[in-house]
């Protein structure tokens, strides 16, 4: 990354901080009850899952995954995230992705530097899987940070400014679509623009993922059209298991 991005970046988290502080105070993420583990063992950097991609950094993409439908999809009843040990999650922090400016998005830059087990056990109420959290910055957050501490500070800073709407609440609304979610996080995030906010539903429309689509200065922007996902009449459903 050169001294010219570096700058960009520290510029943009110091302007986020200045918004954030004009809004109101979010809860933490979407974790109805949160306990971090004792101990968490550092863990190696992973294995690319793809090819190295590097490219100029157009916008970001903020993923926040429905936890419930994760869980239930992966059979998962052991880790923090899905056995209820430590509490249970709504809308969790998938990553902070880098995005360019058109064709695939740069991923797996180099990795100098491995997240500390201190760093990792500090987002856990964000991204309950040290795991997740070491994959994340592995493959995004080295296309935009020199450190792991900047990649989580940045994704911290944008995920503590949302407020994440109840979505366990609007499951049990009649006729559901695309729409209602969307208008219920403008309702909890007033001024965020309609088109910056994405809906990824899996194939027999169960909700995975809102995405939340912002500019190069990290302030809400229109998403790209891929990343828009279901539009607002297309039938939704949201699994609970809370």
């Amino acid at each position: 990354m050169s001294s010219t991005e570096r700058r960009r970046l520290r510029l943009a988290a110091r302007v986020v901080a200045s918004w954030l502080a004009l809004m109101p105070l979010p809860v933490l993420a979407q974790a109805y009850q949160c306990r971090i583990p004792e101990h968490v063992a550092p863990l190696a950097l992973p294995a690319p899952d793809g090819p190295s991609r590097r490219a100029p950094v157009a916008r970001y993409t903020l993923a926040a995954s429905w936890s419930p439908d994760w869980c239930k999809m992966h059979g998962d009843t052991t880790s923090m995230q899905c056995s209820r040990r430590y509490g249970r999650f709504g809308f969790v922090l998938h990553g902070l992705w880098p995005e360019a400016a058109r064709g695939p998005a740069p991923q797996w830059c180099a990795a100098r530097y491995r997240p500390s087990a201190a760093l990792i056990r500090r987002n856990m109420c964000r991204t309950p899987s040290a795991s997740l959290l070491v994959h994340e910055w592995a493959k995004h957050g080295t296309c935009m940070t020199a450190t792991p501490s900047a990649y989580f500070k940045t994704a911290g800073i944008l995920w503590d400014a949302v407020t994440w709407p109840d979505a366990d609440r609007l499951s049990r609304k009649e006729d559901l679509v695309a729409g209602d979610l969307r208008d219920a996080f403008l309702a909890a995030n007033p001024g965020w623009p309609r088109g910056a906010v994405g809906i990824d539903l899996s194939r027999g429309g169960w909700l995975r993922e809102v995405r939340l689509c912002y500019g190069r200065d990290f302030r809400p922007k229109a998403c790209a059209a891929r990343q828009l996902g279901a539009r607002d009449g297309v039938a939704m459903k949201i699994w609970r298991g809370l």
